[in-house]
């Protein structure tokens, strides 16, 4: 049952997306509703999954991965899975909405024709084969994940989700355990193994169901069913209803054979045979009115496997039968059905009608005396009481039979086995999918017959291997290959980076993280440092001071002025030298630079109408080269100009032009 009452899911948005509207279905895991994706405008079905699966770490985990699995299979038979995440606590799966009803609700109206059968297990099969295909099991095959659209398109819902439920689901209703009991393959039931044929199997059962309109197994209890899927045969759907040939009951026969490996290996391999086995119907056959077969006594039948609590009962009909893969083909009909007044009676087999009848050419046998035989026979009592003992149900040499115990907690299969007097010989193993302290499977296994006290080997699971990445961080790189292996971890994509603080040959990053537990053989990444960068110092003479600066502080470097001077050379405020002017240096290095000043300016002194040698003889003095422009032929030598005037500051070693007079 869902987590969360129906009054409290009806409109709650899950995601911030999905708004619950009302409850479609409920199952013994989950709880189905319509919703609307406010996000698309549409309608689709959420379905809610228990809280006690919430809260299951292994659920989380398998379901998310089997819910990604599922939602990338694509086929128009199967039910799309758009979506799936938590929301306050509670898993929840978003699907296609299928408006319909289930294969389950159609099977209550009863037998369907071979037509219709046919019609519904060919799309059915075309969904697991596209499953089979991209190395996806269903697992969970019944007519409650078969829905039929009322446009007659056939759907295969749930995908992966028998995968990520494991016996967490047992806790359900009977009778919710009991239906998907029923459509369990033996493999599955004995050892929890499933593969594409295990779907194949269930998909026989269906077939099945359609043509006789009754499960094949049935039982008052679900280990009664169980018990049946792995100790009988699955009855003979002519056996119910006499409009169905010999082509459909072969094809039960070869889908439901008890051994995997005599059935078809893929749901493709059985289509196959289905449409076969439907080209060779004529139309009569196809579509006559399932006509049940009644007033048959019922008998039952000694077999050699262990009873079942309820007896196995064969329908007195002699018709020839299919094939099948092991033991006696037999009908198996529920409690109810076995309502014959006519009492219950063993049917001696041919062999044992032969053994009991002389043959016709031997003469009866002739008296004898019958004292030695009294002797014998009390001898045989006398010495056959130890025997008796020793091997009835309380001596030691006496027989018991393995319970189920994969599963269980190490400490309830203990207590299973210790009830039928055997003793668990536990040893420890890594498991994927098996939770920690759940048994993985047990020597011998279950419904194997052993002497009591004899000691069952479980496997008891220690959960998913993981191993804590070591700390790399800071370690040398020589050290990091040793440290990995302790692990059972493995080095992966090892990266350089320079690194201003870590020294080289140290690992700067890992990923994964330190401490985070990873599955042996799992590679490690690590970026190692190669030390300080080096920087490239540009040359930035006779640039501008600002812009000099700015080139070196964006490469990381400092700058240090040594000051300014003059220069006849360099114009004033640009770089006139720096020091290193090349090379490289580390982030944070000084870069000294020295700032040009210009040429160094003397004033003019002051000539005019001094005489042009006193003249010329202040301008030497003050650093200036003289030059004359002589008005008349300079006839007195009279300086009445000067260029530049005097008092202009003008670059020390520049000409003065006097004018003279």
């Amino acid at each position: 049952m869902s987590s969360i009452g129906l009054d409290v899911a009806v409109g709650r948005v899950l995601d911030g997306r999905y708004r619950v509207r009302t409850p479609i279905a409920e199952g013994g895991m989950a709880t189905v509703y319509l919703a609307r994706d406010e996000r698309l405008g549409r309608d689709v079905a959420v379905k809610i999954m228990r809280t006690d699966l919430a809260r299951d770490p292994t659920f989380v985990s398998r379901f998310q991965r089997e819910a990604r699995l599922a939602a990338g299979l694509s086929h128009p038979n199967v039910v799309a899975v758009h979506d799936f995440g938590g929301d306050e606590g509670d898993m929840f799966l978003v699907m296609e909405y299928v408006e319909g009803v289930t294969l389950r609700d159609r099977l209550a109206d009863g037998a369907m024709t071979a037509r219709q059968a046919l019609a519904v297990i060919d799309p059915v099969l075309q969904a697991l084969d596209a499953a089979h295909a991209a190395g996806l099991v269903h697992r969970d095959v019944k007519p409650e994940n078969v829905l039929l659209r009322e446009d007659g398109v056939v759907k295969v819902a749930d995908f992966g989700l028998a995968r990520a439920v494991t016996s967490t689901t047992t806790t359900g209703a009977a009778g919710v355990l009991l239906g998907t009991v029923s459509y369990l393959s033996p493999e599955q039931v004995e050892h929890g193994a499933a593969d594409a044929r295990s779907d194949v199997y269930a998909a026989g059962l269906i077939l099945y169901e359609m043509l006789t309109g009754q499960k094949a197994f049935q039982g008052d209890s679900p280990i009664h069913v169980a018990y049946q899927h792995v100790h009988g045969v699955v009855p003979v759907a002519s056996d119910r209803v006499a409009t169905v040939g010999p082509g459909l009951d072969r094809l039960v026969a070869l889908a439901t054979a008890r051994q995997p490996g005599e059935r078809p290996a893929t749901a493709g391999e059985l289509l196959g045979q289905v449409r076969a086995t439907r080209s060779g119907l004529t139309a009569a056959e196809l579509d006559a009115a399932p006509s049940f077969r009644s007033g048959a006594s019922t008998v039952t039948l000694q077999t050699t496997d262990p009873a079942p609590s309820a007896p196995t009962t064969v329908a007195p009909d002699a018709r020839a039968r299919p094939a099948r893969s092991a033991g006696t083909a037999t009908a198996v009909l529920p409690a109810a059905e076995r309502t014959t007044t006519e009492p219950t009676t063993t049917v001696p087999t041919a062999a044992d009608r032969t053994a009991a009848e002389p043959a016709p050419d031997q003469a009866p046998p002739r008296r004898r005396r019958r004292w030695p035989w009294v002797l014998l026979t009390l001898a045989l009592l006398g010495g056959g009481g130890g025997g008796w003992y020793w091997y009835d149900g309380f001596g030691p040499g006496s027989v018991r039979i393995v319970p189920t115990v994969t599963a269980l907690s190490r400490v309830d299969a203990e207590v299973a086995l210790a009830r039928v007097e055997l003793h668990a010989d536990p040893v420890a193993a890594y498991d994927e999918t098996v939770p920690k302290d759940a048994v993985i499977s047990a020597d011998p296994g279950s419904g194997s017959e052993v002497r009591k006290h004899t000691g069952v080997r479980v496997v008891v699971s220690l959960g998913p291997e993981r191993y804590a990445v070591p700390t790399l961080v800071g370690a040398a790189r020589a050290e990091v290959d040793a440290r990995l292996a302790e692990r059972h971890l493995t080095l992966g994509k090892t990266d350089e980076a320079f690194d201003e603080s870590v020294p080289a040959g140290v690992v700067l990053t890992q990923d994964p993280a330190a401490d985070s537990p990873q599955k042996p053989g799992t590679a490690v990444n690590v970026v190692v440092s190669k030390g300080r960068q080096p920087i490239p110092v540009a040359d930035v003479r006779g640039k501008g001071a600002d812009e000099a600066t700015k080139i070196l502080t964006d490469a990381g470097l400092k700058v240090a002025q040594a000051g300014a001077v003059n220069s006849d050379t360099v114009p004033e405020g640009a770089i006139l030298t720096q020091e290193p002017a090349g090379g490289t240096l580390f982030r944070g290095d000084p870069v000294t630079l020295t700032v040009s000043k210009g040429p160094v300016l003397v004033a003019v002194p002051a000539t005019v109408g001094k005489q042009r040698d006193v003249a010329t003889a202040a301008l030497t003095a003050a650093g200036f080269k003289v030059a004359y422009a002589n008005v008349l032929g300079g006839y007195f030598g009279t300086v009445r100009a000067s260029n530049p005037a005097a008092g202009t500051l003008a670059r020390k070693g520049s000409t003065v032009t006097l004018t003279i007079v």
